[in-house]
């Protein structure tokens, strides 16, 4: 038989709980929605976030440019010793066939030694360590078994050298992608929050720092400071040919650059050969830690890592490629972003 039972009833506490919690959460959603939205970052806050961010891509660019570096000087190295190993192999069939010739002559003049012709087929190695068997030969052959012996071992050492450059060159092909993807990535974020601003905001940064440089080359102008040296003022006035010259991540010129990009191309136009990463340009000279002891055309370097360089200009200023969304341009040392580490004279 079924029940008739009347289902049982909430009790009142139980109900004023429920409608207690059903009311605090009404004003809570209407409180969210009546907030105020989070506000907007500020032109200033957004262009120190920015800066911070290009630091960093700049940072992973001279990582980037290092790994390039090596790649190409892995690949060249890689080029001649193949080449040297298929020279080398063609010698080593030159010296073959040699010594079969004298052995078919010896073969037409009465026979074979049946030691040669083994050894015309098998590897000089195992014969050239029996005496025995050097006792069978001629002078002659014997000068040719080694001359293949010893190419032989060339050859094999050149390819085991080749073998561990190919080696390191995919490795380091991977690093090279791994820096690209973290620049990339660093620069996305920074155009994510430049364009955050509006046209009035950017246009505001951009006269501000148009300002600053105008400002800086004002004063490196008017300072009355020589060159470091003849190929330091020929380095300077290579730099200041490419003032307005776009940055560009990994840029050697001549219409772009990256900071150290920047240097090594303009001391090329001196005749002189820099290092391309700024870490490996700090080796390239005489260093100079006092800032009243730098001239004209010194290279210099900043940040803990060194991960930044520029060319001395003069009464505090440098002319270098700051980062992604500028130009080649003056600059105070005191708005690089990072201490001055120090110079060097080429």
């Amino acid at each position: 038989m079924a029940s008739h039972r009347r289902p049982k009833q909430p009790s009142r506490a139980r109900v004023t709980v429920l409608t207690t919690a059903a009311a605090a959460a009404v004003a809570l959603s209407s409180q969210a929605a009546n907030a105020a939205p989070s506000e907007k970052p500020s032109k200033d806050e957004v262009k120190a976030k920015v800066d911070k961010l290009y630091e960093q891509a700049e940072k992973a660019t001279e990582k980037y440019n290092g790994a390039k570096e090596k790649q190409e000087k892995l690949q060249k190295e890689i080029s001649t010793i193949q080449d040297d190993v298929a020279r080398g192999q063609q010698e080593l069939n030159e010296l073959r066939d040699g010594l079969g010739a004298m052995a078919s002559a010896q073969y037409r003049s009465g026979g074979i030694d049946p030691s040669v012709q083994l050894l015309l087929s098998s590897d000089p190695d195992d014969y050239l360590d029996k005496a025995s068997t050097l006792d069978q030969l001629s002078g002659q052959q014997v000068e040719a078994l080694k001359k293949i012996q010893e190419k032989q071992r060339e050859l094999a050492q050149q390819r085991s050298e080749a073998a561990e450059k190919l080696k390191d060159l995919s490795s380091t092909r991977t690093e090279l992608g791994k820096k690209k993807k973290e620049v990339q990535s660093k620069l996305a974020a920074a155009q994510k929050l430049l364009n955050s601003l509006t046209a009035e905001e950017k246009a505001q940064l951009a006269e501000e720092q148009n300002r600053a440089s105008r400002a800086a080359e004002r004063d490196a102008l008017s300072a009355n400071v020589p060159p470091g040296s003849g190929r330091a003022a020929a380095a300077f006035a290579a730099a200041q040919s490419k003032l307005g010259s776009p940055y560009v991540y990994g840029a050697t010129g001549p219409s772009s650059f990256d900071c150290s990009g920047l240097t090594s191309w303009a001391y090329a136009q001196a005749g002189v050969q820099l290092p391309r990463t700024s870490q490996a340009q700090t080796g390239a000279g005489t260093k100079i830690y006092s800032v009243d002891q730098l001239k004209v055309g010194d290279l210099v370097f900043f940040f803990n890592d060194l991960h930044h360089v520029g060319l001395y200009a003069g009464n505090g200023q440098i002319i270098h490629a700051p980062r992604t969304g500028t130009v080649v341009r003056y600059e105070s040392m005191n708005t690089i972003g990072g201490p001055f580490m120090f110079g060097v004279r080429v």
